[in-house]
């Protein structure tokens, strides 16, 4: 069993759903590839969704999109079994959750899955701290437990000071955090987010974006998120699934879906993306390294005439100091020390850095910038012919620039 298989919390195997008086007679049909629409006219019946496929990880954020009607919402009522498929496997952590009896079904949305509704979902006769707790009183806790959870989570949300106030005296972010501190507050491993930020305006959104994030790196929780808003999709996902008429079309990481679209539809989705807000310096940078660790001028041109580069970059004990040059060093005694005013200033940058932090340092730099890891380790190379390849090109032509067009030399 792989790394990828032992991690994986949620498995999808052929799921249907047709909606109908009679949708089990109409699987062959369906599996055949009548279309949406002539099942609709000829039979009165709906496909929500055909042959869903897919995994998803423990403690990944995994964004299932697509317009409206493409089965999204359909799809994420199926992981909680607010909707039962026509057909089809639903695994949650190996088990089959098509096999629960009603009050192990009770069971496991109380405990294992919680959910961050569109609309808030907010108990309006109750405050706060009592909407807060609502999932734990449920589970039967006792009320001064509910409490005390109920008020670390409002802290962690930003909502401190408001426990004894009612759902009508928030604004929409705010009642959106209470929705997001309930589900938090049951310690749920699963949590369902279905348009959960759409009702909220832009600036709000992106607060309430920037908090799960955060949230996120010291939770880890596997957080199944649902939207139509592909900008919002590549900000939060470490993978995004694209569906459309109730077909799954593409899933892959953020690049992928933004470099590798599968088909038109895909394409047409990510073309009017600003990509330097969406990709990392590391899903772009160029491998090719050439770390110079020499301490002579003559071992450092070999170096570099060995790599086929005209330029490096010089790491010592204290890390990385400059860039050097054929150029430069070319009318040097050959057995004399590198100094530091051979040196030239080129800008370090950080691999998880977004393409649109470091467009000024890459158009200003005469070389290629050195990217380097969270470990401080030299690890390839940003230049700014492949920063304006990607920024210009879409789908397969950027693919193509970034595994043939390895630049070597200074642009």
């Amino acid at each position: 069993m792989t790394d990828s298989e032992q991690n994986t919390l949620i498995e999808i195997h052929g799921l249907y759903k047709v909606f109908g008086n009679h949708p089990r007679k109409l699987m062959p049909d369906v599996k055949a590839g009548k279309s949406k629409d002539a099942l609709l006219q000829e039979t009165g019946h709906t496909i929500g969704l055909s042959d869903i496929n897919l995994s998803i990880r423990r403690g990944e954020v995994f964004v299932i999109m697509g317009l409206s009607g493409s089965g999204k919402s359909t799809l994420i009522r199926h992981f909680n079994r607010l909707i039962d498929p026509t057909e089809g496997e639903i695994r949650i952590d190996g088990t089959d959750i098509m096999q629960y009896s009603q009050k192990e079904l009770q069971q496991f949305r109380r405990h294992k899955m919680s959910m961050v509704f569109q609309r808030f979902g907010l108990l309006p006769h109750r405050t706060v701290k009592e909407n807060v707790g609502f999932g734990l009183r449920i589970q039967g806790e006792a009320k001064a437990l509910r409490d005390e959870k109920a008020q670390q989570w409002l802290s962690t949300v930003g909502l401190e000071g408001y426990a004894d106030q009612y759902p009508a005296q928030l604004s929409g972010g705010q009642q959106q955090r209470v929705g997001l501190a309930r589900a938090l507050c049951t310690d749920a491993e699963i949590l369902l987010m279905d348009e959960a930020f759409s009702a909220l305006d832009p600036l709000i959104r992106s607060e309430m974006q920037d908090q799960l994030i955060e949230l996120q790196e010291k939770l880890h929780k596997t957080i199944i998120f649902i939207t139509h808003d592909l900008d919002e999709a590549l900000r939060l996902g470490d993978r995004i699934a694209i569906l459309r008429d109730g077909k799954l079309v593409q899933v892959g990481e953020p690049v992928d879906i933004l470099l590798q679209p599968a088909d038109d539809y895909v394409e047409a989705f990510v073309k009017d993306v600003n990509r330097a807000r969406a990709l990392t310096v590391e899903t772009v940078m160029q491998p090719q390294i050439c770390r110079i660790s020499a301490t002579t001028i003559g071992d450092a041109i070999q170096q570099m005439r060995h790599q086929k580069v005209n330029y490096g970059y010089y790491i010592t004990e204290e890390g990385y100091q400059g860039t050097l040059s054929q150029k430069a060093l070319s009318d040097k005694d050959p057995s004399g020390h590198i100094e530091a005013s051979l040196l030239e200033a080129v800008p370090a940058i950080d691999q998880d850095s977004l393409l649109e932090s470091v467009i000024p340092d890459t158009l200003e730099s005469k070389w290629p910038l050195p990217v380097f890891d969270d470990h401080g380790e030299l690890i390839g190379h940003l230049s700014r012919q492949t920063v304006a390849n990607i920024l210009s090109e879409t789908g397969k032509s950027a693919t193509e620039t970034l595994s043939t067009n390895p630049p070597q030399k200074a642009s």
